[in-house]
C-alpha cells in the first residue's frame, strides 16, 4: 500500500453527557482533564426539557478533542476498557466509528474516587488518509475524491491491524 493510501486516526472526540450543571459537571470536567491532559469544553443544552429539568443554553456536558500521539495512546486504553471488541454497527460508511465506555474506572490505571463518582463517556474516532487537508484549508479548498475516501471495510481492517481489535456483529 502506498504511503498516501494508509488510513490514520484524524481525531478522537471524548464526550461526557452529564445531564445537569453544577458540581457534578465540574467533577466530570476535572476527571476528563486528568484522563486526557487537556482542558475540556462545556457543551450547552440545545433545547429546554422540563421532564429532565434542563433549560436551554444550560451547560450539561463536556468534551475533549484529541489528535496525534495523545489520540493513539487514549484509544489503546479505551479499547482495553471495552475488552478490545467493537460492534460492526458502530462504523459509518466512511470508516469512522464510535463506542461507549460505561464507567471511567474501566480504563486501565484509573482508580475509583468517591468524591468524583462514576461517569460514562462516548468515544468518537475519525479516520482519514494523508491529503485530507485540502478539504479543510482556507485557500483553494477542494472536495476529497471518492477514490481517496476511506470505506467501511478499510476502516475495519485498519482498526484490526493497528489496535488488534475484534469487530463482531
Amino acid at each position: 500500500m502506498h504511503e498516501m493510501e494508509k488510513p490514520r486516526v484524524s481525531k478522537i472526540v471524548i464526550n461526557m453527557g452529564i445531564g445537569e450543571s453544577g458540581e457534578k459537571l465540574a467533577n466530570a470536567e476535572s476527571l476528563l482533564k486528568t484522563l486526557t491532559g487537556q482542558k475540556p469544553i462545556k457543551r450547552k443544552a440545545k433545547q429546554t426539557n422540563k421532564d429532565f429539568g434542563i433549560r436551554k443554553n444550560e451547560p450539561i456536558a463536556s468534551k475533549v478533542t484529541l489528535r496525534g500521539k495523545k489520540a493513539y495512546e487514549f484509544l489503546k486504553n479505551a479499547f482495553e476498557a471495552v475488552e478490545n471488541k467493537i460492534n460492526l454497527g458502530s462504523f459509518d460508511m466512511y470508516g469512522n466509528f464510535s463506542f461507549g465506555i460505561k464507567e471511567h474506572i474501566d480504563l486501565p490505571g484509573v482508580r475509583y474516587d468517591p468524591k468524583v463518582g462514576v461517569f460514562g463517556m462516548d468515544v468518537c474516532v475519525s479516520l482519514e488518509r494523508p491529503g485530507y487537508r485540502i478539504k479543510r484549508r482556507r485557500i483553494k479548498r477542494r472536495k476529497i475524491s471518492p477514490s481517496h475516501r476511506i470505506t467501511k471495510e478499510e476502516g475495519i481492517t485498519f482498526i484490526k491491524e493497528q489496535f488488534k481489535v475484534n469487530v463482531y456483529e
